[in-house]
């Protein structure tokens, strides 16, 4: 089911200047990225999965201020409004790679999201074709804030869960007998979001894409 929240845009004010502080949070926060990659999977011992788990989190906060500062002193610009969904799906992609390249997750999870990403991607790239802009969903912002929460907690590395018993299996941490990361949780329920928002997103731009065709038809009749 689509939530209203999700077909309608807030009402706001959209500037087209890209010097704001908001702006500016998004792009120190675009930096931070590659920053954190290199720190979570070129250093080694507790330190550097701490300092890796701190510029995350400090990253990761950022999207949240922005987002607050904008709205709050009326400075939502078109730049911001493209940008910064794209840095947050960098920062999850560099969370969910490096996470799998240090052993924490299994393959699966990257490539599920990884590929989600592509098609949303797309699916934008067929949008501005059409000429459709699309507000971010509130499936969207909860699985960002989900991924990284747990994202996090497989960073640093605590707290720790017993596993279930039910299955043991390398490609599915927690449900086996063995204890894990509890982030792993946070992990699965971003993922089953993840789909689920990329589902709303498809259904939402079929009706917007739809209601431009019908527009357009309407405006070119003699």
């Amino acid at each position: 089911m689509v939530d209203e929240r999700d077909i309608q845009p807030a009402a706001e004010e959209v500037h087209h200047t890209i010097y704001s502080v908001a702006n500016l949070i998004t792009i120190v926060r675009l930096l931070m990225v590659p920053f954190f990659f290199t720190v979570l999977i070129g250093g080694e011992g507790e330190r550097s999965r701490l300092a890796a788990f701190l510029i995350y989190v400090i990253a990761g906060s950022t999207d949240w201020i922005d987002g607050q500062i904008a709205r709050r002193t009326n400075t939502v610009t078109q730049f911001g409004k493209i940008i910064d969904p794209l840095v947050d799906r960098l920062l999850l992609a560099s969370g969910v790679v490096g996470l799998y390249l240090i052993g924490e997750l299994p393959l699966w999870v990257p490539v599920v999201l990884v590929l989600r990403d592509v098609y949303l991607l797309y699916g934008a790239y067929v949008l501005e074709r059409s000429r459709v802009i699309l507000p971010v969903t509130y499936t969207g912002k909860l699985t960002t804030a989900v991924l990284l929460v747990g994202f996090s907690s497989l960073i640093a590395g605590w707290p720790e869960a017993p596993g279930l018993g039910l299955l043991d299996s390398g490609w599915l941490p927690g449900f086996g007998s063995q204890s894990a990361v509890f982030g792993i949780w946070f992990a699965y329920v971003g993922i089953a979001l993840s789909v689920s928002a990329a589902v709303q997103y498809t259904i939402i731009a079929r009706r917007a894409i739809g209601g431009v065709s019908s527009t357009t038809t309407r405006g070119e009749r003699p």
